[in-house]
């Protein structure tokens, strides 16, 4: 997927004019944000938040120990264990693990890392069909290979109408407009392609170190069948996504569910271990895993390694007031709402995702609802503090946040300005008392809305009269 993040503001524009697409976002209020609260009622969510987060550190602060010893373990077991730099090796590996086994055919569950290394387009040139097998990514990919808009609801953004008129046209079937009879058939075109793909790729949400094994989580049961069927499976996932040990992955199990989709457990969860062994009855002939870092390695050890304790099940999004408006694909790259403000400028860089960092209110909603506490808000602003330090903000605004800092430092002068200033702002108000135009920098905020006028007085003004008047 191309990154596409210096667009969010031209985007953002177009996504909060749709109202088409206004309507089906209220999903993720309705859906994932009231289940969630339901489901976290029957854990204490505070200590298995906590548990999980200092798990997630110990993985991180020796992440190379625990990937080696994943490495061993699942090398023991018949796994071919690789690492990538880069996405674009990531990718190269694959094509080459396709290629080594003369694959014609490759069927995929949903993996957001993929995406990241745009795996379809790699196989497509070289010849290589590849059939993504989740329903939401299936939709996404029959409709001109659409970036999904969510990761863990790829299609949040279409509604059953959208999808009947997509299916019928694709399908060349009569249009539908039931959901059971829609997933039928979703599942009628997919099942040939299960039963006649040659390499099944899928991500892994963990890696277990003890056990050499891959845990992925679905909602459909594709997953088995990408690696049960094929005689090759292919498993890709980021560096960071290892844990040491089951009780680790057991912690992590009983919230990612829960905060993701308001699930006390997935449909499906199944821990990969090895190919198949004498005496199976199924299950891959080879089995690879493909680590990537990607950026990640860069976050090690820096202001933003928190970032990293992140298990991708997308409640900060489904919380945030900003993706609620513009959806996903506003945010340009693989990883949209307060996660993808991050996760973006780490990876492709800062000055390729400038708007990212302001994408956000600051309401700290995103923190509160973090399974493993990652202070997004405050990774936000630090990021906002290294455009202006790099001089990638517009001047004006640089020299507006320099002249509100002098003006901080300088309470006599930040007294006077602010009482000048309250009074013009009365004035401009004027018998509405509402401010249809601020000047200079405020223009954006009056854009869209009126600013309610002050009273003419500082907060200081107001209260020294009223202990006078106590008194």
């Amino acid at each position: 997927m191309q990154v596409q993040s210096m667009q969010f503001k031209a985007r953002a524009g177009q996504k909060l004019a749709d109202q088409r697409l206004q309507q089906n976002l209220t999903k993720l209020s309705t859906k994932f944000v009231s289940a969630r609260a339901s489901a976290l009622n029957a854990i204490d969510f505070a200590a298995t938040r906590a548990a999980l987060k200092e798990r997630r550190n110990r993985a991180l602060e020796n992440l190379d120990v625990w990937l080696d010893t994943f490495e061993r373990e699942a090398t023991r077991r018949g796994v071919t264990v690789l690492y990538a730099e880069t996405t674009q090796e990531a990718a190269r590996l694959v094509g080459d693990i396709a290629r080594r086994h003369d694959v014609k055919k490759v069927i995929k569950t949903k993996s957001m890392v993929t995406e990241e290394m745009r795996l379809n387009e790699v196989l497509g040139q070289m010849g290589v069909q590849s059939i993504e097998t989740d329903l939401g990514e299936y939709i996404l990919q029959i409709n001109d290979n659409e970036p999904p808009s969510h990761i863990i609801a790829p299609v949040v953004h279409k509604d059953k109408d959208e999808i009947a008129d997509l299916f019928a046209k694709t399908h060349g079937r009569p249009r539908l407009t039931e959901i059971p009879d829609l997933t039928r058939e979703a599942r009628e075109m997919l099942r040939p392609h299960f039963l006649s793909a040659d390499m099944g790729v899928t991500g892994g949400n963990f890696i277990v170190a003890e056990t050499g094994s891959v845990a992925v989580v679905t909602n459909e049961g594709n997953e088995g069948m990408c690696t049960v069927m094929p005689r090759v499976h292919v498993a890709v996932t980021g560096i960071e996504k290892v844990l040491p040990t089951l009780e680790d992955l057991a912690t992590a199990m009983r919230l990612l569910p829960r905060s993701a989709t308001g699930q006390a457990t997935s449909n499906y969860f199944s821990m990969l271990t090895g190919p198949r062994s004498a005496g199976d009855q199924d299950g891959p002939e080879h089995m690879y895993v493909v680590l990537v870092d990607g950026g990640r390695t860069g976050l090690i050890g820096g202001e933003f390694q928190e970032m990293l304790r992140c298990i991708r099940c997308g409640a900060c999004m489904n919380h945030c007031p900003v993706y609620q408006k513009v959806g996903g694909h506003a945010y340009g790259w693989v990883y949209p709402g307060p996660m993808g403000s991050v996760l973006t400028p780490s990876y492709v860089g800062i000055d390729k995702a400038l708007d990212l960092p302001q994408a956000a209110t600051l309401c700290g909603e995103c923190n509160s609802v973090c399974p493993v506490g990652i202070p997004l808000s405050d990774l936000l602003r630090k990021l906002r503090e290294k455009q202006t330090e790099r001089h990638l903000r517009p001047w004006k605004e640089r020299a507006g946040l320099a002249l509100w800092g002098w003006l901080a430092l300088h309470p006599d002068a930040y007294a006077l300005v602010t009482r000048l200033a309250v009074r013009v702002l009365e004035r401009m108000g004027g018998r509405n008392r509402s401010i249809v135009k601020l000047p200079l920098g405020g223009a954006g905020w009056t854009d869209t809305r009126d600013m309610p006028a002050p009273v003419g007085r500082t907060f200081r003004e107001l209260y020294a009269a009223q202990r006078s008047h106590i008194g």
